[in-house]
């Protein structure tokens, strides 16, 4: 799908959930390979800003780029 005015939503709804979906497979996979006995710690964070009324902090680990990426590679072949 090309990205035009009336696919605008569609590419940030599958970056948003390709983003999401990535950062929470990767925090299972260094759950596990703790579990395993070898700790792993790759998160960077927390990320954000308060405003006082506002305050939005992210999470992000390597997973987090690679499911925007899938995100995007998913809405071009679509």
């Amino acid at each position: 799908m090309k990205l035009t005015k009336r696919t605008r939503g569609h590419f940030i709804l599958l970056l948003f959930l390709g983003i999401l979906a990535g950062t929470m497979i990767w925090e299972l996979l260094e759950r596990f390979i703790a579990l395993s006995g070898h700790p792993l710690d790759l998160t960077v964070g927390p990320l954000g800003f308060d405003a006082g009324v506002l305050e939005v902090w992210l999470s992000l680990n390597p997973g987090s780029p690679l499911g925007g990426i899938a995100g995007y590679l998913l809405f071009r072949r679509v």
